[in-house]
């Protein structure tokens, strides 16, 4: 099926509106599932496309779009819209606090390592990067909404909910920021040890010996290493410091699931006007993790953007909250872009799957989180199209191996990237009760935004072809793993309507999974409104075209009086000389349209000395 974000994301929020909203009210649904993490990805299904969509807006009720209003019309009209959504966000501050702070639990998505086990209350409330990471782009989308919808409401309870859900938002945002910090992980490896083995085996692939790799490793983040023990802003202690100056040891970096053992507080601005938040000791061990990574990463997108400076959504002590993370950020990006392409005649990353070290786990969905870091590192950067096209053969490979593309055997191990999914350990988490683990079902999703987002960047219309041509195929799996039937109808994820014989996913839906549909939808939005990709090819044929058309026009103008005005022969000439003048403003952004004008004009022209020359011979 062909990608068509607007009619693709109404039939989301038609849905969305039709499960969650009874009778006009929000429905949280069962205490016993309550997970900030899923609760901030359902709000952000609709609050995402909301503020990055022009159409979607919901903050102005004069500028409701009628298919929008037609898709939320369980909520109420559109006055009643912006207003449900202030109380429902405001619902979500209020619901996820511990005591007067933001809380950050995973809640039921933390599960046990073994089934057996009971997870303890206190264990599901350990606060996790996934909420640090969805909060922050939940809260700047909240910010962005409330900072327009407070000039267009003259009632006075909505001004006054405004008011204090901004206070509780800004105060929840700061809270992340800070939590994000904490979150980061430097890990030095020693290369003797199991984990450091394992790096060399995944950036040697037997080409080259442990020395060459270990030499290599050294050269190539030199700088970074330094960067990196020379940042007072890290806030590492001097310990791990020696360790990464010393020149034998390999290192990681990235986040962790959760803060880390002995992560130093943030200090906040005295002078600043927001509380100071809470900042609860570490436990997750100083062990980046892939996943976690990535899912950090795409926070502090949102957090840096362009947007988020426009409307001015950060006070001053978040602003210097986030040049921290925006270091780190750079950190991150700098040391994986060059781990997936560490050696350039044979990229690690095109050795699939990926191996992670700690713990050392190979899955299709771990070479997707590396395909996702160096996709973002090519948004940022100048890219080539010979990286771009070694990258697009990564991801069709990924979407065989995941049975995306292709068929499937009933009892397909490729199935378990989907349902049950992908399983991570969380370790540091057993000081608190069971050893827990976090599960990833979003393999579909994530390889289809990653490819509608290398889409937008590809400046080859072959490679765009056939780029776009892997994001539908993806589309055609992911829409047909809406929850048929059920409460969660129209929404996702029954794996079982595209794999047979995978685990019954029942009629609930899976926030996390829908919520990626819901990012995947504006990342195609934000390709169409850029310029379509040139065509070099076209461009000389183009203007071949254009210059035989006006000369024709010239000659026709020249050997024929000119026609009375208001009269028909007077409007086709008209329509023919704008015609070309679009042909020719055209010809560098659009080659393919400016020769389809030229060509139409040429036929025009041609039909007319056809018919001169007919009225001649009678």
């Amino acid at each position: 099926m062909r990608i068509k974000p607007r009619e693709q994301l109404l039939d989301m929020w038609q849905a969305l509106a039709r499960h969650s909203f009874d009778g006009g009210v929000w429905s949280w649904g069962e205490d016993g599932e309550r997970s900030s993490v899923a609760d901030a990805e359902r709000l952000l299904c609709l609050l995402y496309p909301a503020t990055e969509v022009p159409a979607f807006r919901l903050d102005d009720p004069d500028t409701t779009q009628p298919d929008v209003k037609r898709a939320l019309s369980p909520v109420g009209d559109p006055t009643d819209i912006p207003f449900r959504l202030v109380e429902v966000l405001d619902q979500f501050m209020r619901r996820h606090r511990r005591g007067a702070s933001p809380a950050f639990g995973g809640g039921h998505l933390f599960a046990p390592v073994s089934p057996g086990q009971e997870i303890t209350a206190e264990q599901r409330e350990v606060d996790v990067v996934d909420s640090f990471s969805m909060s922050v782009s939940l809260c700047l989308a909240t910010l962005g909404f409330l900072k327009t919808y407070r000039g267009r409401t003259g009632r006075q309870t909505a001004l006054q909910l405004i008011e204090r859900l901004e206070d509780e938002t800004s105060t929840r945002l700061t809270a992340a920021l800070v939590g994000l910090l904490r979150s980061f992980a430097v890990q030095a490896v020693d290369v003797s040890s199991r984990q450091g083995q394992s790096l060399v085996r995944l950036l040697g692939r037997g080409r080259h010996s442990d020395r060459q790799v270990v030499e290599r490793f050294q050269r190539r983040f030199k700088s970074l290493r330094a960067l990196i023990t020379e940042s007072v802003v890290l806030g590492l202690d001097t310990g791990l410091s020696d360790e990464l100056r010393n020149e034998n040891r390999l290192f990681e970096c990235g986040w962790a699931w959760s803060v880390v053992q002995g992560a130093p507080e943030v200090l906040v601005q005295p002078e600043s006007a927001h509380l100071t938040v809470a900042q609860s000791p570490g436990i997750a061990r100083s062990v980046p993790s892939l996943h976690f990574t990535v899912v950090a990463l795409d926070g502090i997108i949102d957090l840096l953007s362009d947007r988020t400076l426009v409307l001015g959504l950060l006070n001053p002590e978040q602003q210097t909250l986030a040049e921290a993370l925006r270091l780190r950020w750079e950190i991150t990006q700098q040391y994986w872009s060059a781990i997936a392409r560490f050696d350039e005649d044979a990229w690690p990353l095109e050795d699939i799957p990926w191996q992670t070290t700690t713990p050392q786990q190979e899955s299709e969905y771990h070479s997707l989180t590396v395909v996702s870091v160096l996709v973002h590192d090519m948004m940022r950067r100048r890219t080539t199209d010979q990286d771009l096209e070694r990258l697009a053969s990564v991801m069709e490979r990924l979407a065989e191996r995941g049975r995306i593309t292709g068929g499937t055997l009933r009892e397909d191990p490729a199935i378990g990237l989907h349902s049950p999914g992908v399983t991570v350990p969380l370790p540091g988490s057993e000081s608190l009760g069971p050893p827990m683990t976090w599960v990833m079902s979003d393999f579909s999703t994530q390889l289809l935004k990653r490819t509608v987002q290398l889409c937008s960047l590809s400046r080859n219309p072959a490679s765009e072809e056939r780029l776009l041509h892997l994001a539908e195929r993806v589309l055609d799996h992911v829409w047909g793993r809406r929850i048929r039937d059920g409460e969660g109808i129209g929404l996702w994820d029954d794996v079982d309507a595209v794999h047979p014989g995978a685990p019954p996913s029942g009629s609930k839906p899976s926030w996390s999974v829908t919520e990626r549909v819901a990012e995947c939808m504006v990342a195609a939005h934000l390709l169409y409104t850029q310029p379509p990709v040139r065509s070099r090819e076209l461009t000389a044929p183009a203007r071949e075209a254009i210059s035989e058309a006006a000369h024709l026009l010239g000659r026709e103008q020249e050997d024929h009086p000119a026609p009375a005005p208001r009269t028909a022969q007077a409007q086709w000439i008209r329509g023919v000389e704008a015609d070309l003048r679009r042909a020719r403003a055209l010809v560098d952004a659009q080659p393919g349209t400016a020769l389809a004008l030229a060509l139409d004009v040429l036929a025009r022209l041609d039909g007319l000395a056809r018919a001169r020359s007919a009225d001649r011979e009678g």
